[in-house]
């Protein structure tokens, strides 16, 4: 099946240029109201789903703008799940996974792990960990090969990406920010990380990953890529903030828009390529 999508942006509409009254949505969108709750998901969109090759996860509740992105261009194409993790909604910084495994962190509940188990793919392995860094997608970073991970997760934790996810592991920093999966959005085709990144750290990287990097932003701005955008070999969905700028590059890192689809994308490496966009 072909993929017409190049990219999804998660949008909505809040601001106003006038002076707000009880009615606007400017004045809807103070802190603590339900519009504001919904424009942080449509912002943070990496805060609150998570996205590969095989599968997403998608927190329950919130704006149907953004469940309705992740539907309309996957549901027949990979399962979309709406769940919880620990009781809460931010399942893109409790988790981390790709196209062959989850692992979750061990306040997951039972019947949270069930209802993973039954919607998943059977060929996925899922895996609860425990780890003292148990925020997992805010301290692991990875594709189908590889996973950069927090310097200071523990042993057995390191063990169990490289059993589960089947990939490399790596401690890595990115531009001194030990959360790997904050400053990094990451694919079979590429990635982009902390603006403030070297060359030379995206060299290494790029060595490491054996995929193009660049140094980039989202959200107007934002170096927190991980929790603005989420991506996998044939589509990203960012935050509703992001500029065309910032889009054009994650069209341009990720090769999207190239003919990739679940029936024809490579899971080869590459060769190392790092760009500068900026």
């Amino acid at each position: 099946m072909a993929l017409p999508l190049i990219y999804a942006q998660a949008n909505a509409r809040f601001c106003s240029s006038k002076t707000p009254t009880s009615t606007d949505p400017a004045f809807l969108t103070r802190p603590g109201s339900i519009e504001w709750e919904i424009l942080t998901i449509l912002s943070r969109v990496g805060v609150f789903a998570t996205l590969t090759n095989s599968y997403a996860l998608v927190a329950i509740g919130g704006s149907e703008n953004f469940y309705s992105t992740f539907e309309a261009e996957l549901q027949d194409v990979i399962p979309v799940v709406h769940t919880t993790i620990a009781g809460t909604r931010i399942v893109g910084r409790l988790t981390a996974g790709n196209r062959k495994g989850l692992l979750l962190p061990t306040s997951t509940t039972d019947q949270e792990l069930q209802h993973l188990r039954n919607a998943l793919p059977d060929a996925v392995k899922i895996q609860r960990i425990e780890e003292r860094l148990s925020a997992l997608g805010n301290v692991i970073c990875c594709n189908d090969h590889v996973a950069l991970v927090h310097p200071d997760i523990e042993r057995e934790t390191e063990e169990l990406i490289a059993d589960v996810l089947g990939v490399e592991v790596f401690r890595q920093t990115i531009a001194d920010n030990v959360l790997t999966g904050s400053y990094c959005a990451l694919s079979n085709q590429g990635g982009i990380v902390h603006p403030q990144t070297s060359i030379q750290d995206q060299d290494e990287l790029s060595s490491l990953l054996q995929v193009p990097l660049v140094a980039g932003s989202i959200n107007r701005g934002s170096a927190v890529v991980g929790a603005g955008m989420v991506v996998n070999d044939w589509m990203a969905v960012t935050g509703q903030d992001t500029t065309a700028t910032e889009l054009s590059v994650v069209e341009s890192v990720f090769r999207l828009g190239e003919g990739q689809a679940p029936s024809n994308i490579s899971t080869s490496l590459k060769d190392s390529l790092v760009e500068s966009f900026y």
